[in-house]
């Protein structure tokens, strides 16, 4: 097979893979910039959200204030929060209402489901946390505001999620060595929840993570805003763990971390039109830790501009690890002063001792990084740091254009990876290797693929 007619096949290929990110989308939602969500026939679509500006008449208002909450950021707001949910989770049609203008103080609360049908969630206020860490419920650790067993809920409004993290970033080990490690709260989860879309609204300042998905199906995330400083340590913009048929779309991240971080058990996950910065990128990973099996397949960024984060498109995971990372693209990406615009890291080590040489590690394969220019703060703009055992594989190089924001010259690294590169690539990246029988090994690969071999899910909700 000659090498022009193999490398289209390898991208056809990529592509057909990466459909079963896209092919679970709806095409009726509207991209930045009024671009298109290019998706193709036989999709999956989300059901019609339940609308409220629409159909007031029939809606069953629950306002918080009706149930004693105070609004004035000093009271505490906890008992109101959870009488008005026990209300308009067991009403159908109904609004939970924070309304705007007024600041609640709430403490860590379980919003749990199942709940009466078409129940939407308006926060128009601004909801804060308790910011003194050694008040914090001993029962809650690692939440704050956390929904689940949710089907078909709408959480929408201009509001705020403020989870006052500041004294919890000051006790962080990462900040200070001679703290203890601990975990923080999540300001935002939803676990555990289907057809779920949350829109419009703002999560800022958390105490760790910032919005984590958990274990759920098909959720949308639109126009939200997520905000912590730079240095605050952990503290996630939107984590995936778990989940499937996500889609994030015209949302706006800095943080002290990962803009967006999907780790172990996603898959079909579709991201556009995303900003990141500050933070440490739009990461897969960390996948692996401590000899840890983990999976992520099908996953798409498409049209995202990154802006002074230490990584851009990044893929980590520890050695010892195993499980893999496949059918993965990125395209129509813009980064200016980004540290790492285009790293793979199978040696990731987040830890104050040295990790140990391990053999076993993470597949990486199947990965396409398509239309992506912009300025690198680093010398190697793309860094390809794969284990010696199990080297990278099918890694795809198409129109890259980066360079040094200084003026000098910008590198590639490579460790044993395998791959193409065809347009045009800069800078070079000859590394890349590719053995005599690589074509067939694709091929093979491809079809034997458990990705391509299932059909496609089917969702009864939606």
């Amino acid at each position: 097979m000659s090498t022009m007619l193999f490398i289209s096949f390898l991208s056809l290929s990529l592509l057909l893979v990466c459909e079963y990110a896209e092919s679970n989308l709806s095409d009726s939602m509207n991209m930045l910039q009024d671009k298109s969500l290019k998706t193709e026939d036989n999709e999956i679509e989300f059901s019609d959200f339940p609308s409220w500006s629409g159909e007031r008449g029939v809606r069953v208002l629950v306002n918080v204030d009706s149930f004693g909450a105070v609004g004035d950021g000093v009271s505490d707001d906890t008992k109101a929060f959870g009488d008005a949910w026990k209300e308009a989770c067991s009403t159908a049609t109904a609004v939970l209402l924070v309304p705007p203008d007024r600041t609640y103080l709430v403490n860590a609360t379980r919003f749990k489901g199942p709940c009466a049908e078409n129940l939407i969630i308006q926060i128009d206020g601004t909801i804060v946390a308790p910011d003194e860490p050694k008040n914090w419920d001993p029962k809650n650790p690692r939440i704050w505001l956390y929904f689940a067993n949710l089907k078909g809920v709408l959480f929408q409004g201009d509001g705020v999620i403020d989870g006052s993290g500041k004294k919890w970033w000051a006790a962080s080990c990462k900040k200070n060595k001679t703290n203890p490690c601990v975990g923080a709260p999540t300001a935002l989860t939803i676990d555990q929840s289907s057809n779920i879309e949350v829109k419009g609204i703002t999560v800022q300042n958390s105490q760790q993570m910032n919005f984590a998905i958990s274990k759920c199906e098909s959720v949308r995330i639109l126009d939200v805003l997520v905000s912590s400083p730079e240095d605050s340590p952990n503290t996630d913009g939107i984590h995936l763990t778990a989940s499937t048929n996500i889609v994030l779309q015209n949302c706006k991240i800095g943080t002290g971390d990962d803009c967006i971080s999907i780790v172990s058990g996603c898959s079909n996950i579709k991201m556009e039109s995303i900003y990141c910065g500050p933070g440490h990128g739009i990461s897969i990973g960390s996948l692996g830790k401590d000899n840890s099996t983990g999976f992520v397949t099908a996953v798409v960024l498409d049209t995202a501009f990154l802006q002074g984060t230490t990584n851009g498109l990044r893929i980590k995971t520890w050695q010892g690890g195993s499980g893999y990372v496949r059918a993965i693209r990125y395209q129509n990406v813009q980064m200016v002063d980004v540290a790492n615009p285009i790293i793979i890291d199978q040696f990731y080590c987040d830890s104050p001792k040295s990790c140990q040489n391990q053999t076993s590690a993470v597949e990486i394969s199947q990965i396409m990084f398509e239309d992506i220019s912009g300025t690198s703060k680093s010398q190697n703009a793309m860094k390809f740091a794969c284990s010696d055992t199990v080297p990278c594989n099918h890694i795809v190089l198409n129109n890259i254009y980066l360079k040094r924001s200084d003026g000098k010259a910008a590198q590639t690294f490579c460790n044993s990876v395998k791959g193409f590169k065809y347009g045009y690539v800069q800078p070079s990246a000859d590394c890349l290797t590719q053995s005599n029988n690589d074509s067939d090994s694709f091929i093979k690969t491809f079809q034997q693929d458990e990705l391509i071999k299932s059909h496609r899910l089917i969702h009864s909700e939606l």
